[in-house]
C-alpha cells in the first residue's frame, strides 16, 4: 500500500469512528423520544428479570430520527450481538436462511427498510419470528422434502419509513411498535452540544441554537450541519464555531432560517409558480424537479407539511399562504364567489 493509500484509509477510518462515536450507546445517553425510551426501558428490564430475549420491535417514522441508533442502543442494553441488514439486500429466501442460522440466543437482527422484503423472504421470516423455526425445502418436485431447523431465541428489530407498505402479517408479529417523531428545539440543542464535545470543537450557545433551529427537527440533519460548519470554521475561521461563522457557513450551503434547502424551495416554487399553488400530483412535482417521488414523499414533504407549507388533498399537493410568505410571494385567494382577491 502506498503512502497516499494509507492516508486515505486513515481518513476513512477516522470518519467511521466519528460516526459511531456520535451515536448514543445506552438509553441514558439518548435525548428526546421520551415515551419511546421509557417503554423500551420497561421491555428490557422485564425481559432481563425473566432471563429471556426481548420481544420483536418495530420502529417507524421519517428518516434520520434514530431508528438505527436505537437498535444499537438496545443491543448494548441487552449485551447481545447485532446483525445489520436491509430489506432490499435480502433478495432470496436462502439469503435470510443463511443469516438466521448464524444467530445465537439473545442476538439482534436489525432489518432496515423492512417493508421492502420480498414475499418469499417474508414467508421464511414468519415462522422464524413466531416459533423460532426455519423450514428449508430440499429437492424439487415429488421428491422434495421439508427440513425444520430449530433456531435460538433472537430478536428482530425492524425499521421502516413507510408503515403502510408493511405487510399486515409481518407487522402483527412485532410485539411492540413505536413511532419516532420530530425532535423539539431543546432536544436538538442537547444533541448538537454533545456531538460538538465528542468532536472536540468549541461552539457557542448561540451557534448551537442556530444549528438546532435549522436541523428540520432531525438529529441526522443537525449532526450533518455541525460537521459542515466545523469544516467551515477550521478552513475560514479560527476553528471556533461562533454565531457569525455558523450563519456564513449555512448561507454558503443555502440553508435558510427554517432549515429549508434548495430542493425544498424548488418544490414550493414549482407548485406556486407553475401550477398556481396547486393542487398538483406528486408524480408531476417529481418530474418537474427531476427527483424521485419516494424521496420527495419520505425526505422533503414531511417537514414541509409540519411547517404548514404544504397541504395534501385528494387532488394533489397545495401550497399554503405560509409558503408564499416564506418565499416572499404575494398570496392570491379566491373568495366565495370564485373571484380572486389579493392578500
Amino acid at each position: 500500500m502506498s503512502d497516499d493509500e494509507r492516508v486515505v484509509s486513515g481518513r476513512q477510518r477516522k470518519s467511521e469512528r466519528e460516526n459511531f462515536a456520535l451515536r448514543p450507546q445506552r438509553l441514558a445517553d439518548m435525548v428526546g423520544q421520551d415515551r419511546v425510551r421509557e417503554n423500551l426501558s420497561i421491555i428490557i428490564d422485564a425481559a432481563a428479570a425473566r432471563d429471556e430475549p426481548i420481544d420483536h420491535i418495530l420502529f417507524y417514522g421519517p428518516p434520520g430520527l434514530g431508528k438505527t441508533s436505537l437498535a444499537y442502543v438496545i443491543s448494548n442494553e441487552v449485551q447481545g450481538n447485532i446483525r445489520i441488514t436491509a430489506g432490499p439486500a435480502i433478495e432470496r429466501a436462502g439469503d435470510l436462511a443463511a443469516i438466521l442460522t448464524h444467530l445465537k440466543k439473545g442476538d439482534i437482527l436489525f432489518i432496515d427498510e423492512v417493508h421492502r422484503l420480498g414475499k418469499a423472504v417474508e414467508e421464511i421470516l414468519y415462522p422464524a419470528m413466531e416459533d423460532f423455526v426455519l423450514d428449508i425445502v430440499i429437492g424439487k418436485g415429488p421428491a422434495a422434502k421439508t427440513l425444520r431447523l430449530n433456531l435460538p431465541r433472537f430478536t428482530v428489530i425492524g425499521a421502516t419509513t413507510r408503515l403502510a407498505l408493511l405487510a399486515g402479517p409481518l407487522r402483527d408479529r412485532f410485539g411492540a411498535s413505536f413511532r419516532l417523531d420530530f425532535y423539539d428545539q431543546n432536544a436538538l440543542e442537547q444533541i448538537v452540544r454533545r456531538a460538538a464535545a465528542l468532536l472536540e470543537v468549541e461552539i457557542s450557545d448561540e451557534a448551537c441554537k442556530e444549528i438546532a433551529r435549522r436541523a428540520r427537527g432531525t438529529p441526522r440533519v443537525g449532526l450533518r450541519l455541525l460537521r459542515r460548519v466545523r469544516d467551515f470554521a477550521e478552513a475560514r475561521a479560527d476553528g471556533v464555531i461562533t454565531m457569525n461563522v455558523t450563519q456564513d457557513a449555512l448561507a454558503l450551503m443555502e440553508i435558510d432560517q427554517l432549515g429549508l434547502d434548495d430542493v425544498d424551495r424548488r418544490i414550493l416554487r414549482i407548485i406556486i409558480e407553475k401550477f398556481s399553488g396547486g393542487p398538483v400530483g406528486l408524480d408531476t412535482i417529481a418530474a418537474a424537479i427531476s427527483e424521485d417521488r419516494a424521496t420527495i414523499m419520505d425526505v422533503y414533504e414531511p417537514y414541509l407539511i409540519q411547517l404548514g407549507f404544504i397541504d395534501r388533498s385528494p387532488r394533489g399537493r397545495i401550497c399554503t399562504k405560509h409558503a408564499y410568505a416564506h418565499l416572499g410571494i404575494e398570496y392570491i385567494e379566491e373568495d366565495d364567489a370564485g373571484q380572486q382577491r389579493l392578500l
